[in-house]
Formats: structure tokens, sequence, C-alpha cells
């Protein structure tokens, strides 16, 4: 179709590494500039150098700010690959008169299954016993439990979190959840009961987090939040780094405090607290809740959408993905 614009930068090198995914982009944008190193998050600096020859913008994790968008007055569209905005400056773009095209949740039911994987597999002892084996260890079996029949905690129960209801429905697990909107329609239809906080801490053998990392939730499962927990509850966080204390929660698996953690994210990534990787009560992967082909496809065609939908910036509309 015909496209008001010539050459998007494609920023995030997760998208310029992978050729199905570029091909989304060249089928509109033939002449579309890639950065095709994944290892390697850019600084302000290059991301200016980057996108000075181009008009628009596809980014996603990337630093948005006043001093990057000064530099580049020809990028006023910009499309979010993604589903996170902690990294961009909403005022800035707002002051700059940039358009942003996002879709929450496009990435919903991938996260959704990776947190279903973990809740099985803390139940289970499936880390620590395949970390014996792979040592040359022959283990007794650990009894573990069902996840059949378990009290399941959503903090949060936004885009992922109802995509994790709904998975659950077969398992016939009581759900409680703790989110600061009301969504009494969906809980009516799906049996799940809202509760405070404290509840949810104090009841949830299954506590999976899906809340934005902000002012109020940076640091929030705390020593003192941690220690709320029941000592047999699986900890699961597949949402953002910096919301779960990463020395408190080691403090608790050492201690036996808590039975497991699974994590996908971490407060820097990649992470370098190797006594905690290597707990054999933690399971953890690299970021890994959106690496699917089918939520790739959903993210790239999102922002693709977004050079060309995206509105005026309200940082009110965003808040909530900051």
């Amino acid at each position: 179709m015909p496209t008001p614009f010539r050459r998007p930068g494609v920023t995030n090198g997760a998208i310029g590494s992978v050729p199905y995914m570029r091909d989304l982009i060249l089928a509109q944008y033939p002449d579309a500039k890639f950065n095709e190193n994944i290892r390697h998050r850019m600084t302000e600096a290059e991301i200016i150098a980057f996108l000075s020859d181009c008009d628009c913008a596809i980014m996603g994790g990337d630093v948005v700010n006043d001093r990057v968008l000064e530099a580049l007055p020809d990028i006023r569209n910009i499309g979010i690959f993604g589903v996170g905005l902690n990294t961009v400056d909403l005022l800035a773009c707002q002051r700059h008169g940039v358009r942003l095209g996002f879709t929450p949740g496009v990435n919903r039911l991938a996260v959704a299954e990776l947190a279903l994987c973990f809740m099985i597999a803390g139940l289970r002892w499936v880390a620590p016993l395949s970390l014996a084996m792979r040592q040359g260890e022959r283990p007794r079996t650990r009894v573990g439990r069902s996840l059949t029949g378990r009290v399941v905690g959503l903090h949060g129960c936004g885009h992922i979190g109802k995509e994790v209801v709904r998975l659950l429905q077969p398992f016939g697990c009581t759900v409680i959840t703790h989110d600061i909107r009301d969504y009494p329609d969906f809980y009516r239809a799906h049996g799940v009961t809202p509760v405070s906080f404290d509840e949810l801490l104090r009841r949830s053998e299954v506590l999976s987090l899906h809340i934005p990392r902000g002012r109020a939730t940076e640091n929030l499962y705390d020593a003192a939040t941690l220690a709320r927990l029941r000592p047999d509850c699986v900890l699961v966080n597949t949402c953002r780094g910096g919301i779960v204390n990463e020395d408190a929660l080691l403090d608790r698996l050492e201690s036996g405090a808590l039975v497991a953690a699974c994590l996908d994210v971490f407060a820097q990534e990649p992470p370098d607290n190797d006594r905690l990787l290597r707990h054999p009560n933690l399971l953890s992967t690299p970021h890994a809740g959106a690496s699917t082909r089918e939520a790739r496809i959903a993210m790239v065609e999102a922002a693709l959408r977004g050079l060309h939908e995206g509105e005026p910036v309200d940082p009110a509309r965003f808040t909530d993905y900051l």
C-alpha cells in the first residue's frame, strides 16, 4: 500500500537480525535501514547517528528523549515494537509533536504461556532436578505439587493477566487478583476473585506478576513484602525487572523461606548476579516472554501500523505501560 514515508530506521537489533521480521518491513519499505547488532543496545548518540538519514522510526526498548528528538527533526512518527514504554519520555514526544504508534498487549499470549510454564516448573521442582542431572547426579524424585487446584494469585489483570486466567481455566485453580483497576465483568465470567494486596500475598500458592514498572511498583517486592509470602509460594515474574528486589529474593531462596522463583526479567539485563542465577530453586530465562515467532510477527505488524496510525502523545493515556 502507498506509504507517506520513504525510509524507516529500525533501531532494535532483534528485528534486524531475523530474516522473517526484516521481510515484513521490507515488503512495505524496500529502503528501510536496520540495526543488526542484537547484542548491543544503542546509546543516545548511536541512535541519533543511525536515524540521521531516516524519516520515521521503528523502536523498541530504545531511549527516546529531548536530546534524541532535538537532533532528529525529521523523525515525527515512531512505531513501537513491543509493549513497554519505560525508555520513552512521553513529555518529550509531546513537546516535539511526535506521533507514537503503540499497541498494548500484542504479545500477551506468548508471555502468558511462559508464565504458565513457570508455574508448573516451579511446583514440580523442574529447575533443581534438571540441574542436578546435568551435573551428573541422579537425584531421587522430589515430591512436587500439581497446578490443578492451587490458589493462583495474579498481581495485575490487564492484557497478559487476563490471558493467564484463560489458560488456567482447565486446571480448576482458585484464581485471585489484585489490580488498581476493576474488571467486574471479566472476573464474573471467569470466576476470578479480586482481593487486597495483603490477601494476595497471604493466600497465593503461586503468585504471578503482571504489572508495569513505575514509581509505584519499583522495588515493590522488597524484603518486607517477600517476607509476607507463604514459604511454599512459587513467585513468577514475567513483567519487568526492578519490581522484585533480587538481593532480597536470593536471601529468601537461600534461607528456604521461599520454595521457588521463576524470573524472565531482571533489574539489569543481561543480569550479572551469578549467585541468584545459579541458585537451584531459581528458574530463569533471558527476557524471553515475547520470543515466539508468532508474537514477534505480531509486534512487527503492530509497529508498522503504528507508523501510520500513531497519535499525538497524551502521557495520561500511557502511564500504565511505563
